[in-house]
């Protein structure tokens, strides 16, 4: 298990924001607050849309602006396009040492369009990261958002899941790391935010349901030419 940040001690129950109320942010909603963490949810459709979701989970419905006041981490897991349109300044209210987790993947063909700066080879978390203004640590994005709540597996079995995790701040990676750990995983550590490209859509580690030991030789699998599938 990686290391606690010091800030969030071990049984520490976090302010979490979740920007995105999809598949991964709803399942994310579910494990967290069942987990004893204090979550609110925002998505571009407004808290009234939310009902449901905070019903069922005891989640805070908030708007965008709101995901992150007072937040420890945030999690976007938006559709890409849609990154650059969230409010400036969202992270203003935020802790002051809050980690931001990325969760996005680039579909330039079913639903981004195209991004230049992507396709020319920029990892596409040091993208989003540009946009946010905030450091990232990209997790979840090859996750299937059902295995988060089928999947979770106690510390040592011999079927507990292994997910990638990149970023450049190693303390808000540990954080993440940890979260993930708590939400029955284990992590592989997939280096800086400049080699997170080894685990964007179509690569090796996408999609692999697998432990610690076939993650990390996904990873070193990997190759950085963008797979033409995922190309504009």
């Amino acid at each position: 298990m990686a290391g606690r940040h010091p800030s969030f001690p071990e049984g520490h129950s976090m302010r979490i924001g979740i920007i995105g109320a999809g598949n991964i942010g709803g399942n994310l909603t579910r494990r967290l607050t069942a987990l004893g963490h204090k979550v609110s949810v925002a998505n571009s459709r407004g808290p009234h849309t939310l009902t449901d979701l905070a019903e069922e989970t005891g989640a805070t419905p908030v708007t965008v602006t709101e995901a992150a006041k007072d937040a420890e981490v945030v999690v976007v897991t938006i559709p890409l396009k849609n990154v650059p349109d969230l409010p400036s300044g969202l992270f203003d209210g935020a802790a002051a040492d809050v980690v931001v987790i990325d969760t996005n993947n680039y579909y330039p063909k079913e639903r981004d369009g195209r991004i230049a700066e992507i396709e020319d080879g920029l990892p596409e978390s040091r993208w989003t990261e540009r946009h946010l203004g905030h450091p990232v640590v990209k997790a979840f994005n090859g996750t299937y958002a059902q295995d988060l709540l089928d999947k979770p597996r106690p510390q040592g079995h011999p079927e507990r899941l292994a997910l990638p995790v990149a970023g450049d701040d190693e303390a808000a990676k540990q954080v993440v790391r940890s979260l993930i750990d708590e939400l029955g995983f284990d992590t592989v550590d997939a280096g800086g935010l400049d080699e997170s490209w080894r685990q964007q859509p179509d690569t090796p580690v996408y999609g692999l349901r697998a432990g610690v030991r076939e993650v990390t030789e996904a990873l070193a699998a990997a190759s950085p030419e963008r797979p033409a599938a995922f190309r504009a």
